[in-house]
């Protein structure tokens, strides 16, 4: 929804909740190809073996590389999300962060197939939290690839306040232990950048120091949630139990891990079930995440 001048015809930002909740229900169809292409700079992003050819099953939470959410330049936010037009409600705190994700894989999503996503506003909640006053918006994404329902995904996004920097930083509770399997990774700036240029992902806090640090309140360059979910899912993935396929997958934030600080990502295996973590350097919860896996048919 764009006016006659280029400029977007933005409603009117409020936290009112009688105003944010007439978005429930709206609806947004959005078409794309999943490229080849595409799909192999993440697996030399992610320094993996380019082995995925067209026609193979793309590889779990790897649909959050399409399906971008695009505006000019000129019209961004200072924050370098897309301005808030039309499907989103007109949410007016500042700051905007995907929370956490529940994900149903119906069947796979072959590479080079055209797939179609429909999204619809289901919830609009506004709360009051320890840093003053929160808005969650809940969507729910069904994605369809050459016609066949293949994923659905219901996402948490949560609107807050800028941080108060006389608050000192709350430290993250210890991740779990003892884990069945783990590996370390080493994020970079780099990495950060290869990550936001192939989603389409304008957030300054994962490429603007000064942003990051004196904006929002981090202490460094801040790694994509959806990276780190994407990374879980891959554990769950590669140990999977005989005979069984992932079936669903869910992921929840806890706190920021930041560039140029390992990490960890680990997991439990419990019959049909996994649970999974990220923790930063001094071990402390990051993400938790679960698996669920059913009989292949």
């Amino acid at each position: 929804m764009w006016g006659s001048t280029g400029v977007p015809a933005l409603p009117e930002p409020t936290n009112d909740l009688d105003v944010l909740t007439q978005w429930v229900g709206r609806q947004q169809q959005s078409d794309d190809v999943i490229a080849h292409p595409v799909v192999r700079r993440l697996e030399l992003t992610l320094d993996r073996e380019p082995t995925l050819e067209v026609g193979d099953p793309l590889p779990p939470l790897w649909h959050f590389l399409f399906f971008a959410d695009v505006a000019p330049t000129q019209h961004l936010s200072r924050d370098g999300h897309p301005p808030r037009v039309g499907f989103l409600p007109p949410v007016a705190l500042p700051r905007r962060m995907w929370a956490q994700s529940r994900v149903e894989f119906l069947a796979p999503i072959r590479i080079g197939s055209v797939a179609q996503r429909t999204s619809t506003i289901e919830t609009v909640a506004l709360k009051e939290g320890s840093s003053g006053l929160l808005c969650f918006v809940t969507v729910r994404h069904e994605l369809t690839a050459d016609g066949h329902p293949c994923l659905t995904e219901t996402q948490d996004l949560v609107y807050r306040n800028d941080p108060d920097p006389s608050q000192p930083v709350r430290e993250p509770d210890i991740a779990p232990e003892p884990a069945d399997f783990h590996e370390t990774i080493h994020p970079d700036s780099v990495l950060l950048f290869r990550y936001s240029a192939l989603t389409f992902n304008g957030h300054r806090i994962h490429y603007d120091l000064d942003y990051a640090q004196q904006v929002e309140g981090y202490r460094g360059l801040v790694v994509h949630g959806p990276l780190t979910a994407t990374l879980l899912a891959d554990l769950a993935a590669r140990h999977t139990p005989d005979g069984h396929r992932l079936g669903s997958f869910s992921f929840r934030g806890v706190s920021p891990l930041l560039s140029d600080q390992p990490f960890t990502v680990a997991g439990r295996q419990d019959g049909h079930c996994m649970d999974l973590w990220a923790a930063n350097s001094t071990g402390g919860l990051a993400m938790t995440a679960q698996a669920n896996f059913v009989c292949e048919t």
